[in-house]
Order: C-alpha cells, then structure tokens, then sequence
C-alpha cells in the first residue's frame, strides 16, 4: 500500500502541475482554510496528548503555522523566479541564471512534542517549491495523528499529499520506499537510521535532531528577568522541547538569587502551585526515565512527580558533575541542572566537550562576554538575553550543525530546503570568440594569463 501511495505521488508530480504558481497558492490556502476548520479539534487533541492548553497550542503550535503559510504566500512568486549571476570573463557575452525546481516526491516525519508545527511548517515549504508529501506523525500523539490525517485528506488528495499513520513498522516500509527528499525531525539515533536508509537511493535529506542546550547566566546578567525567560523556556511543552535550556552554567556570584528568581516566576507563572494546566509527560517510558534523572544531584527546587498523569514538577538540581547520567543526554522534560563556574572559559570548556548543541542561550549585559561566546561554540542558534524565541521568526533559518542536525527551514530557507536550483548557462550565437579553440599556442596561453590573472 505504501509503494502505491509514493507510485500514485510520482506519476501525479510528473504531470507537471504542481509546478504551476497558482496551484501552489491555491494548495497553501486548502490548508490554512483546513487548520483553521479543525482548530477546536487540535486543541481537544493536543489536550488528550500532552494536557497542553489552548493558549499553549495557539502560540506553539496554530499561531506559528499561520503565520509561516501568510509568509510563504507573500513570497512565494519572487523565490519562484530565475536568479539571474555574473557570468565570469571567459563566459562573456554569454548569461548565466539558476532555475528553482522542486525534488519530486517528499517524505516528512514529524515528531509528537510539537505535532501540529513539526508537520506543517515543513509541509509549507514542499507545498511552495512545488513537490508531492507523504507525511507520518508520530504514533506517540495519536489523537493529534487523527486530526492531521483529516486536515490533510479534506484539504488534498492522496495522490498529491497525504498521511500514513502507524509506528515503527510503518516507518520502516515509508523509508524502504525510494523519496526524492526526506526531512525528518527526531532524535538523533533515529536521525541515523533515516540516514542510512536515505543513503541506499542517494536521497538528500534534512535532520532536524536536538541535543543538550546550555544557556550561561554571567554575573553582568539581569537576573530576574533571566530566571522568568529561562523558566518560560524550560516548562513551555514542559520542557519537550529540542530547544529547551538543558542544562545552565551560571557565574558563582549570581546563583543564589537566580534559584530565587526562578521560584518566583514559576510562583506567577502556576498561581497558588496549580499545575494541572501545565503539559504532561508524552509516555510511561519517558516519564520514567525523567524520573531516575531526579536521582542525579541534590533537587533544590520541585522535584515532585504524579505517576497517575505522567507529571513532573519543574525542578532546578545542584551538584551535577559532567560525568552524571543527566549530562549524558538530552533531557526532554522540565528538569533543569546547575553547573557553577568563576570564569566564562569554563563554560566555553563544557560546551565543546559536548556535541555541537541544537541551541544556546546567553544572559550577559557584558558585549566581550557575548562575543566570546558565539566566537568559540559552535551550535544551530540561539538567543541573547531570551530563549527558545529564535525559532518563531518566519525570516530566521531554524536548523543543527553536527550531531544536532543538519539542514535549515522557515521561511524562504524552506523554500530553498524542498528545491534544487539548476545552474544554467546561455551563450551567443552571434559572437564566437576563438581564444577557448584548439589549437592552443603561446600567444593564446599569454592572452588568457592577462585576461584572467
């Protein structure tokens, strides 16, 4: 069944219709009028999945997605036209352009922390450069995996987008499956089986994968407002985020009134300690690993949990040496350590013992500090004075390097993600210039030396 739905997707982008402006503008307007259709019905699922709240669901998941679909229709028929280049000396008369095309036949894989916006948001972009899509989300949101598949089957037919639901078998036959391009969005050891499966057909791919994301406090910092933006970073999806802060390195001067802060602004954040708004653990299995990271270290803030809804209580741990269980991988959850250092090259010396990191977040009022940070670590982005916000501007590629990815989308960068740009040349037919011609004599290796040194 699955050879049949990427068959179907291939003989319809061969007609060559999906090239077309209109149609792509038409089909990005079919899902915005979709989602919105069934926005109730997201937010009554991503409730049962993840006990994440409208508002949440709106700002992370509906209200990203639109406005990434209102970009791309504003855009869309300047990134579709021919860029024309310089043509070097020895090209001359001739003109030189690259044409946008789409791949073909796409296979995206979302991930179930952020269901709505990891499957959309790359579906805009093979929607505007003109490709086919196979989506399959992530059998850990299985009510938010119904509602995509109805948003995309009222909205598409099969033949052009269309969603296969399942888990690890299905994943298996789609990456048996030969696709012109495959963004996946996941972990990094799935990331290297959707690699090695990619590699068999030759076929390009985008790796949209985490890691663990340092964000630095220096003593310079604002600490108040520090402690509220990296608390709001760590408990939004409670902390199931790939950009989430993951562990902090903060100056020793400043520590004990950031444990303050950061009580404080998830005292107003959660009035009266009620948190049974807050989102839940996705499944037994991760809650039970966030569980025994609680172990690690001494808990100094929250450290509660609820077996019964899969919940735990955002929790701050002192203590942690780089060699624990909780530095050695990516957290997902709302659990935050504390590593202490004196001077910022010891923060500098922890990020790249690690692999290149997803994000990274630095609170400085200290321009050196700053620039020193983003001189020496290497990571996919990241914020000053803020986190997780650098991925919800449409005009800023969001994208890891190493181990955290590889690849970049939003925006026009996911135009450019889901094309391939031909390179053309055009030559005169009316002047010939003999020099490039055999035979190739002295005179003609002077000329060629003054024309191009």
């Amino acid at each position: 069944m699955i050879g049949k739905i990427v068959e179907e997707q291939r003989k319809f982008y061969l007609t060559g219709k999906t090239l077309d402006y209109k149609f792509r503008m038409k089909a990005l307007s079919r899902l915005r009028n979709a989602i919105i259709h069934y926005e109730e019905d997201i937010y009554d699922a991503l409730a049962k999945d993840l006990n994440k709240s409208k508002t949440e669901t709106y700002l992370c998941e509906i209200g990203i997605v639109l406005d990434e679909i209102r970009y791309h229709q504003r855009n869309l028929h300047r990134w579709m036209k021919k860029r024309v280049i310089m043509p070097s000396i020895g090209q001359l008369p001739g003109r030189c352009y690259s044409l946008p095309e789409p791949y073909g036949v796409t296979l995206i894989m979302a991930p179930w922390n952020y269901p709505i916006n990891l499957c959309f948001a790359p579906l805009i972009g093979a929607i505007s450069a003109g490709n086919t899509a196979v989506l399959k989300p992530s059998a850990y949101a299985p009510e938010t995996s119904k509602v995509i598949e109805k948003i995309i089957s009222e909205a598409f037919p099969p033949y052009y987008i269309t969603v296969v639901s399942g888990g690890r078998k299905e994943n298996a036959l789609l990456l048996g499956q030969k696709f012109d391009y495959i963004f996946f969005t996941g972990s990094p050891t799935v990331g290297r089986v959707v690699m090695e499966a990619a590699a068999k057909n030759l076929t390009p791919v985008t790796l949209e994968l985490g890691g663990k994301s340092p964000v630095i406090v220096d003593e310079t910092a604002n600490i108040r407002l520090a402690a509220k933006r990296i608390a709001f970073g760590k408990v939004t999806n409670a902390g199931q985020t790939c950009v989430a802060p993951d562990y902090l390195l903060i100056h020793s001067k400043v520590k004990d009134k950031f444990i303050i802060e950061y009580k404080r602004a998830l005292q107003k954040f959660f009035p009266d300690n009620d948190m049974s708004r807050m989102v839940t653990i996705i499944s037994e299995k991760h809650y039970e690993r966030l569980k025994n990271l609680l172990t690690d270290g001494r808990i100094i803030l929250g450290g509660q949990f609820d077996d019964e809804r899969l919940f735990i209580e955002p929790t701050l741990i002192d203590g942690v040496g780089l060699s624990a269980p909780i530095m050695k991988e990516e957290i997902f959850g709302p659990i935050l350590p504390i590593i202490t250092y004196d001077n910022l090259d010891e923060c500098i010396e922890v990020i790249r013992s690690l692999p290149k990191p997803l994000a990274l977040y630095i609170f400085s009022e200290n321009r050196k500090n700053i620039r020193k940070v983003l001189n020496t670590c290497s990571f996919g982005g990241g914020c000053i004075n803020d986190t997780i916000l650098h991925l919800a501007n449409p005009r800023l590629p969001f994208g890891g390097v190493g181990e955290s990815g590889m690849g970049s989308y939003h925006g026009k960068k996911s135009f450019e993600t889901f094309t391939h740009y031909r390179s053309v040349f055009k030559q005169s037919s009316k002047i010939d210039i003999p020099i490039r011609y055999m035979p190739y004599t002295e005179k003609k290796l002077r000329l060629l030396k003054n024309i191009l040194r």
